[in-house]
């Protein structure tokens, strides 16, 4: 596949962005060239889908800027498509410019073979084959059957409409769409969200071979792994946002260095101060020792006396000047990163059994004869996509009635859950009005700084955090977790999961995540069509 190299690139230069008088970005550079596929992490509000944003041109820095190619693509969060388009149209319209591009490139062969010595036409047929080679023009209607196979997307009718599909299926094709349209450069925010293992694979297998410019976001530890090529961490840092060479796993090596080098250089800083501030004010009596003197050595004393003061002086000032120096170019103390300190669930309930179900049917999505979950259990749901995963905790938590079967769960059992995506009745209320300062804080969920923002200017994975903090100020006896890496840092997720080892009730989890899997040790649930598979 040819490409005109000069032409991807993308170079974002001194970008600064602010919230009010939140920072997010201040004389950010950045760099990525055609092969390159960057991963951005970091903390919720870290910025990193203002960056995506800030990189499309979505957002206009309030100061720098960023060159970019004109053939750039960004995954949107909704299909901007009315509900009554269908299925189809969306496929269309991915490849109305391949098909353009395809009619031209007919047109000027047919000019060429009439005017083969037409300079302007050779020009133009030429910068139109190049086009033509770099978006795999021939294969585009194979490569749409392949995307929407690979991203599950197979067995929807051309002519269903938008409005009828799930919010995941509409995500899923609206990254076909971009994948189908094949732009140099590609802006990708959390494209894993709503993908199962076969469409993870697919989606990575697919962006490695791609020749242009990938950034891109995600919480899928996996996925970092096998796409990107560099990591970017918007984390604070020594010299600000740190650019890794490498995948995910060789980061997290690198990052434990850094923060350990910024940790000991801050502390070897503060402890030179200290000295230098005490011999700023001990110097001259130190020298002098501040003993009286006896005649004659008070006469050799007098007689010495401008040296001596001199070099008391020259002491006093460079102890002074190191210090100023020192002063004003400290680095700044290591931020304490959250912490997750919550208790994920109430002691358990006296009753064996937590939660009974029996004979449960939600037509068309969910079929379980039996499922028991103990006063201390771990369970793990998985499934593909459909398979019925989020409807069965939407049963456990008696937010759906099965149309057929039962749920009783123990005396006294207090259910809590954490569904995927989060939304506020009065987006412009702030989380200490929501949950309290102390809840957020205490638990490690969020940041001061963000305590009094209105939780709609809030990132989608500062949102989850809310809401996992009203869960916990008065933990329940069952936890049930849908999909809890989805939009929350990577870091939140590993004590997360480290908390499940302490927590005394029980915790369900619903989650496509391998990283989680692979370490799983509880018991298994696999769904398959709304079935349980295997336990």
């Amino acid at each position: 596949m040819s490409l005109s190299v000069s032409s991807l690139y993308l170079r974002a230069t001194e970008l600064t962005f602010s919230y009010g008088d939140r920072v997010l970005f201040d004389g950010l550079d950045l760099v990525a060239s055609a092969g390159q596929r960057l991963g951005l992490v970091g903390e919720n509000g870290a910025g990193k889908s203002t960056l995506l944003r800030l990189l499309a041109g979505l957002e206009e820095p309030h100061a720098g800027q960023v060159q970019r190619g004109a053939d750039l693509g960004f995954l949107l969060q909704e299909l901007p498509f009315p509900g009554d388009a269908r299925f189809s149209d969306v496929i269309d319209d991915a490849l109305s410019e391949i098909r353009a591009a395809a009619d031209r490139l007919d047109r000027l062969t047919e000019q060429l073979a009439a005017s083969p010595e037409d300079r302007a036409v050779l020009d133009e047929y030429g910068q139109a084959l190049e086009w033509a080679q770099a978006h795999d023009l021939w294969d585009a209607d194979r490569r749409a059957k392949l995307v929407c196979d690979g991203l599950g997307l197979a067995g929807i009718s051309p002519d269903r409409p938008l409005g009828t599909l799930s919010g995941g299926q509409r995500s899923r094709l609206g990254l076909a769409a971009l994948l189908i349209r094949q732009p140099e450069t590609l802006l990708l925010d959390e494209p894993t969200n709503h993908l199962d293992d076969a469409g993870m694979e697919f989606l990575e297998r697919h962006l490695a071979a791609l020749p242009g410019v990938i950034v891109l976001s995600s919480h899928d530890r996996v996925f970092l792994d096998a796409v990107c090529t560099d990591i970017v961490d918007l984390d604070p840092a020594l010299g600000g946002p740190t650019r890794y060479g490498g995948a995910y796993s060789e980061y997290l090596e690198h990052k434990r260095a850094e923060r350990a080098r910024w940790e000991q250089r801050y502390a070897e800083e503060q402890d030179e101060l200290k000295k230098l501030k005490e011999a700023v004010a001990v110097t001259a009596r130190t020298v002098a020792h501040n003993r009286p003197q006896r005649d004659n050595a008070k006469m050799l004393y007098d007689f010495k006396d401008g040296r001596v003061q001199k070099q008391i002086s020259r002491r006093v000032r460079n102890a002074q000047l190191r210090y100023e120096e020192l002063r004003r170019d400290q680095v700044r103390k290591p931020p304490a990163p959250l912490r997750f300190s919550a208790n994920l669930t109430a002691s358990a309930v006296e009753d064996k059994l937590a939660i009974s179900a029996r004979g449960i049917e939600v037509p068309g999505r969910l079929h379980i004869g039996q499922l028991d979950l103990a006063a201390d259990d771990r369970l793990l749901i998985t499934g593909g996509n459909g398979a019925g995963k989020s409807t069965l905790l939407h049963v456990l938590a008696g937010r759906l009635s099965p149309a057929r079967g039962t749920v009783h769960s123990g005396r006294g059992v207090k259910i809590g859950l954490l569904e995927q995506d989060v939304t506020f009745p009065d987006p412009r209320r702030t989380p200490r009005e929501l949950a309290g300062a102390a809840a957020l804080t205490d638990l490690g969920l969020i940041a001061r700084r963000d305590l009094d923002r209105p939780v709609g200017q809030l990132s989608v994975g500062q949102r989850r955090r809310v809401a996992l903090a009203l869960l916990l100020a008065e933990p329940p006896h069952v936890l049930l977790l849908d999909e809890p890496t989805n939009h929350l840092s990577l870091t939140l997720a590993e004590e997360l999961f480290a908390a499940l080892g302490t927590a005394p009730g029980a915790v369900v989890i619903a989650s496509h995540d391998r990283w989680l899997r692979r370490g799983w040790t509880g018991r298994e649930l696999r769904l398959h069509h709304g079935k349980e598979e295997s336990a």
